[in-house]
């Protein structure tokens, strides 16, 4: 056996604790369950995500699109010729 620390805000951990104990756990078997889940799988249980709501991979897609457009796209002068490309009005 052996033992992990780990700081976290009053506020993650209180919530965790609620969760847990609806499920009949306390914290620390929760967190031995996640533990071991992980173990198991050999990845996390969720889908990570980035600050932008994004898995890591949507936003390199994302990164990656912006790049070419930037490099490769097309570029206006003003609204009205854009607004003429698009729609094919003068």
């Amino acid at each position: 056996m052996t033992t992990i620390q780990i700081r976290i805000d009053e506020k993650t951990k209180a919530g965790a604790k609620k969760v847990f104990k609806k499920m009949g756990l306390d914290v620390s078997s929760g967190i031995k369950l996640y533990l071991a889940r992980v173990a198991q799988d050999k990845s996390v249980p969720f889908v990570l995500r980035t600050e932008n709501g994004y898995t890591p991979e949507q936003e390199r897609q994302m990164i990656r699109e912006t790049e070419y457009a930037e490099k490769h796209g097309k570029r206006y002068s003003d609204i009205d010729e854009l607004m003429r490309d698009v729609f094919g009005k003068e």
